[in-house]
């Protein structure tokens, strides 16, 4: 052990200090001579220079972080502005206009910096270093901060050399890295890295690379730590010599602080006889005595402090001596440290209280010594080289922030991480989406409009129309004193002189002074899907499920929350666009959301509307435990399937109940801010849209069995992320339930025979005016809004299902709880058969009794299994009676105590 801090560093001459009848306190302080800010031969010119050279350099790595930070998210943009103009640096003052091609799309920059920040990002990160460029950061505001404020933060020349090592190291290390990680940009280990590792693995091979990466490192290590390998083999040596020489020093300690109770002499000569004076040798200290006085006398022979005598202190035998010494390091510079001497008398004259001798210097370990009044006192304190004496501190509870700021957020997508949403290029264009005006036509129906007014005696003051894509609105304002009852009357006559189908009259206008005119279009557009997914609205919303459903007559694109209406009910007759709807429905909600954000229950009476999406079971879609299909088609299956839902929407309840959260979004933002155990049942809860294509087949199959179950999720799912989306046919009374009816306040409305039908499903009319083709009327609450559906055909649904089943997914549908009817049949198998149970049942069985805690996460991760797997192992555990019944969030019940009993159950299994 090192002896550097022991050495006395001398200033002042010889004081003496005695006792007094009064406190006094003296102190010897030489202080340091001030060091001037600049040299004296700088003129008052170069100062500034250096000055504003500090701050250029401060801010020029502030702008490195910030273009360097920009890159890491705008690298694509920026790389593709930086190959698609050709260039670099060259086209730095040229504007876009400039250097555009024709052949190209004008480039846009991302980067916060700009073409500067792109540029020079591109230059470090991409061309040179990678992600270790950032090192430069640094290295520039150290020397920045030393030219501006005349200190220094870091060894200078340290920094630079280490900074540099760090670049190439990190570089090459990450290219090494690089072929062992698929999918990684290159801006991580830049092209030095990466053709700096090519070219030795031509040379030596990947492990060759390995291996000189590795000797590299500890090489590193060893010259600048100068690690000690021996110190992890012969420290379990050096420990128990220490405890065999604590037992003995009761024994043999015969040091005696009477030799501090005389007069302390210390002089520059005599430096050797203070310290035999407090460091009398004794059993322990022997074994480290002599490296200490080896290196105290190096340290006192080094020529670079100078010698002053050491104030001599006459100090009174009752007296307390205490003497310190600070562990701090030492550093050579032409000016010695003070030393300070205190001498503290009480302020009485009881013998029994003592004095304080204060010696702060320079030097190594803390040493106390404190003599008693009796006879030949032990020694209190003696500090002990090699010996650490550690505080036991309670363990502190780990919050949610430490586990965030460990491990970061929860990533729900991590499991698909590479997962990639369908583009647009499998969407058919069918059209620029522009509305082609027919003036002429506008004029002619304009005309008849107001003609067909005035053969009844009202006139208009104007009319204004507003063209869409299938209707156009004409507005017009009456003049005052003509009754709106006697326009809305006209809406036949008006359809007569039009000589059109699907004239629909909105008297008034909601929140306009308005009487609107609905008239169809004689050559109306198709709204394609690709032109509604493409617009900015739909691609920068923040719904939780945006649904595009189409343009309105205004040709605006119209998107919807699901999870607001919360629930849909869409009607409409035999080939009206009430399929196309639900595709685009289900293709919209594709295109944005994750798989492991949202799950589709799809019922399909007809077997054959949505079974093309069959091929995306393992990433959205979502069935009950050992079904085969999870598409369902059969009602008793359909049954099940409804009421498991309402199983998932009550132990989702329980979630939320325990969380104290009262929605699914407040819930999972918890859950990903770590806020929420695991262990306790807890879980990330994706949505689920539950899609019935036909309702009313199942309604006169199964009536009140279907219609109980749907009621309750209406009623009570919305809060769960559990939302419906139903669709029928023929929307009649007996079909669309009261029950039903008063929990979808969004409805959807495709062409309807009739007007009964169109007051069944609108509560007004209207749906029976329409012209079909994919024209519809959405009402959500008091508004009705007149929408053109977006068209996406049978290939391009193919298209998307087949682009994501190609995908990597889950290893299974999403499992939905079992459900047990009345008569003991459910989704699964309900008696419990050895023959189907898991291979890992009995093991599984013995974890459950040893830890007694019935909880598939703990069977999930002591056995690696996957969730759904681990579920039906617990499900099997409840119907062999090892476990109890689900409870929530809570564990379920462990029915055996030990795992003595368990095994004679398990064995009585075997042999039935």
């Amino acid at each position: 052990m090192s002896n550097k801090g022991n050495t006395f560093r001398q200033a002042g001459n010889s004081v003496s200090g005695k006792r007094a009848p009064s406190k006094e306190s003296a102190t010897f302080k030489k202080e340091k001579s001030q060091k001037t800010n600049f040299p004296r031969e700088y003129s008052d010119a170069q100062q500034k220079a250096v000055k504003i050279l500090g701050i250029l350099l401060i801010v020029l790595s502030l702008a490195f972080a910030t273009a360097f930070v920009s890159y890491l998210f705008t690298w694509e943009d920026d790389q593709s502005y930086i190959a698609k103009t050709n260039g670099g640096w060259g086209t730095l003052f040229s504007s876009s206009e400039e250097i555009h091609d024709e052949t190209v799309e004008l480039p846009v920059v991302d980067n916060k910096l700009g073409k500067f920040g792109a540029l020079l990002a591109n230059q470090f990160m991409y061309e040179w270093f990678g992600v270790a460029a950032f090192l430069f950061i640094p290295v520039l505001f150290i020397l920045g901060y030393r030219l501006l404020f005349k200190k220094s933060l870091l060894p200078l020349y340290r920094t630079v050399v280490y900074s540099f090592v760090a670049i190439v190291f990190i570089s090459v290390t990450l290219g090494f890295m690089h072929g062992f990680m698929a999918d990684t940009p290159h801006m991580l280990e830049g092209k030095f890295g990466f053709w700096t590792n090519k070219l030795l693995e031509a040379q030596v091979g990947v492990v060759g690379v390995g291996c000189i990466l590795a000797f590299a490192y500890l090489t590193t290590l060893i010259l600048l730590y100068n690690l000690d390998f021996k110190f992890v083999l012969f420290s379990n040596r050096r420990s128990k010599s220490l405890s065999e020489d604590l037992e003995d020093e009761d024994v043999e300690d015969s040091y005696s602080a009477n030799s501090l109770r005389t007069k302390v002499h210390v002089e520059d000569d005599s430096i050797q006889s203070v310290r035999e004076s407090f460091q009398r040798p004794t059993s322990i200290n022997e074994r480290f005595q002599s490296s200490r006085e080896n290196n105290l006398k190096e340290e006192l022979e080094r020529p670079a402090f100078t010698h002053h005598p050491i104030p001599e202190v006459q100090i009174d035998p009752k007296d307390k001596v205490i003497l310190t010494f600070d562990d701090s390091p030492l550093e050579r510079t032409e000016h010695t440290p003070s030393i300070s001497f205190t001498i503290d008398q009480p302020e009485d004259d009881n013998e029994d209280e003592e004095d304080n001798l204060h010696l702060q210097a320079n030097s190594s370990p803390s040493i106390t010594i404190a003599p008693q009044a009796e006879p030949e006192p032990p020694l209190e304190v003696a500090v002990i080289p090699g010996l650490v004496v550690e505080d036991i501190k309670e363990e502190k509870e780990i919050t949610a922030s430490d586990l965030v700021a460990q491990f970061g957020q929860y990533d729900p997508k991590l499991d698909l991480s590479g997962y990639q949403h369908p583009t647009l290029d499998l969407l058919r264009d069918y059209g620029t989406g522009k509305i082609t005006i027919n003036q002429h036509e506008l004029e002619a129906n304009k005309n008849k409009i107001v003609d067909t007014l005035r053969n009844y005696s009202i006139e208009i003051e104007s009319i204004k129309a507003t063209i869409g894509p299938t209707v156009t609105l004409y507005e017009i304002i009456p003049k005052p004193g003509v009754r709106i009852s006697k326009i809305k009357n006209l809406e036949d006559d008006i359809a007569l002189s039009l000589a059109a189908l699907g004239i629909r009259i909105i008297a008034p206008m909601p929140g306009k002074g308005t009487i609107g005119i609905e008239v169809p279009n004689s050559s109306p557009e198709m709204v394609s899907m690709r032109s509604v997914l493409a617009t900015e609205k739909f691609q920068k919303t923040d719904m939780d499920l945006p649904i595009a459903l189409g343009k309105t007559i205004s040709n605006e694109v119209y998107i919807a929350d699901l999870a607001k209406m919360p629930h849909l009910l869409v009607a409409g007759a035999t080939g009206q666009g009430k399929s196309v709807g639900i595709n685009a429905i289900l293709t919209s909600l594709l295109y944005k959301k994750h798989p492991a954000e949202l799950k589709f229950v799809l019922v399909d009476p007809k077997k054959v509307e949505l079974s093309l999406f069959k091929k995306v079971e393992r990433h959205f879609l979502a069935k009950l435990p050992d079904e085969e299909e999870a598409i369902i088609t059969d009602t008793k299956k359909v049954i099940n399937t409804l009421n498991s839902l309402c199983i998932e929407m009550d132990q989702r309840y329980d979630l939320l109940k325990n969380a104290q959260v009262r929605n699914l979004k407040e819930y999972n933002a918890k859950f990903i801010n770590r806020r929420l155990n695991p262990e306790e049942g807890h879980r990330f809860l994706p949505y689920i849209v539950l899609i019935v294509d036909e309702f009313a087949d199942l309604m006169m199959t199964a009536g009140k069995e279907v219609e109980t179950p749907i009621a309750r999720l209406a009623q009570l799912a919305r809060a769960v992320g559990i939302h419906l989306v139903i669709a029928t046919q023929r929307p009649s009374v007996n079909i669309i339930t009261g029950t039903i009816k008063a929990n979808f306040p969004a409805r959807l409305a495709f062409r309807v025979l009739s007007k009964v039908d169109s007051r069944t499903i609108l509560d007004t009319g209207g749906a029976d005016q329409l012209i079909g083709r994919g024209d519809m009327l959405l009402a959500t609450g008091s508004d009705l809004i007149r929408i053109q559906c977006a068209f996406v055909d049978t290939p391009e649904v193919e298209q998307i299902s087949d682009y994501i089943g190609a995908q990597r997914g889950y290893p299974s549908a999403f499992m939905l709880p079992e459900y047990v009817d009345e008569n003991g049949e459910g989704s699964g198998s309900v008696d419990f058969d050895p023959k189907d149970r898991d291979q890992l049942f009995e093991e599984a069985a013995r974890l459950i009794v040893m830890h007694q805690q019935g909880s598939t996460s703990l069977i999930q991760r002591k056995l690696k299994l996957g969730y759904n797997r681990a579920g039906r192992i617990i499900d099997q555990l409840e119907a062999a009676g090892i476990v109890g019944p689900f409870e929530g969030s809570k564990a379920r019940e462990v029915l055996y105590p030990d795992e003595y009993s368990l095994e004679q159950y398990l064995e009585t299994l075997r042999n039935n």
